[in-house]
């Protein structure tokens, strides 16, 4: 459910890109209108549909999105020997892949590269993360599927480097990363996954949509198939936890907390990481 705030918050966004009277008026009857079920990766989907018949297409984001791939890529030797060099190389993986998410150009004012540098200072797991990281290794222990639901671009050359140790640790387990289907905002596509490698280590998938989360309806019949039948489901992100808590599946989420929302949700500062088990 978007509450009040979220969908001020929403709209605050679309007028900050246009002035335009009937565009704002057509946001505001979509956010007047919203079901109980809608989430805001399907409400900025919606406003995307909007401004495309409208002004035509919305932002394009493939130069954002390349530069961010090429900059973790550059980054991901060093990252690789931080990870193998680690008491607990897994752990360490899921961190560094956490730290991505905060290349967010959705649910972030601003994304800034020297700040995004400066949280690679600390990459150990904190004491709040470690119960749920010990019900994922128990989860992974006997589980033969494993899908990995991503979000940006950036952030998935780091899911690479998490999905070689959950391979190390856990041989038997075959990996699905499920990707969004169509452009929106700097997520992830077949081909941003592609080119950041994470060929190397999964079976890539697509969600079908051009929607910046996980919505099953939407999905096309893999994607739908790849969700039912993982045994472990980490899904990345804000947008995937929005459009997929409280679905009743079991579901291990890793993000960080970018907004209001999260942060009061959470009780947590701006940019916490959170390592969360919906059963």
């Amino acid at each position: 459910m978007i509450s009040e705030s979220c969908a001020k918050c929403l709209y605050d966004r679309q007028q900050s890109r246009t002035d335009n009277k009937e565009y704002l008026a057509k946001i505001k009857e979509l956010l007047d209108n919203r079901r109980a079920e809608d989430t805001s990766p399907f409400m900025v989907y919606q406003f995307n549909k909007l401004h495309e018949e409208l002004f035509g297409k919305v932002a394009d984001y493939k130069d954002i999105k390349k530069k961010y791939n090429d900059l973790v890529l550059s980054m991901e030797d060093d990252l690789r020997q931080e990870i193998e060099a680690s008491s607990d190389p897994l752990a360490k993986a899921l961190i560094i892949s956490r730290i991505g998410n905060y290349i967010d150009f959705g649910a972030m004012d601003h994304v800034d590269q020297k700040e995004f540098m400066n949280l690679f200072k600390d990459t150990s797991m904190q004491e709040r993360d470690a119960s749920v990281y010990e019900s994922f290794l128990n989860a992974c222990e006997g589980a033969s599927s494993f899908l990995l639901i991503c979000d940006n671009c950036g952030e998935v050359v780091l899911d690479k480097l998490m999905l070689e140790q959950l391979k190390k640790r856990f041989p038997n387990i075959k990996v699905k990363a499920l990707v969004r289907g169509k452009e929106v905002l700097n997520d992830a596509t077949m081909e941003d996954a592609s080119y950041a490698g994470l060929g190397e280590v999964a079976d890539i998938i697509s969600n079908g949509t051009a929607v910046a989360g996980t919505i099953y309806d939407m999905m096309p019949e893999e994607a739908r198939n790849a969700l039912d039948e993982a045994d472990v489901i980490l899904a990345k992100g804000q947008g995937n936890y929005e459009s997929m808590s409280g679905s009743g599946r079991h579901v291990f989420y890793a993000f960080l907390c970018k907004c209001d929302l999260f942060m009061n949700r959470f009780n947590v500062p701006k940019l916490t990481g959170m390592f969360v088990e919906e059963v």
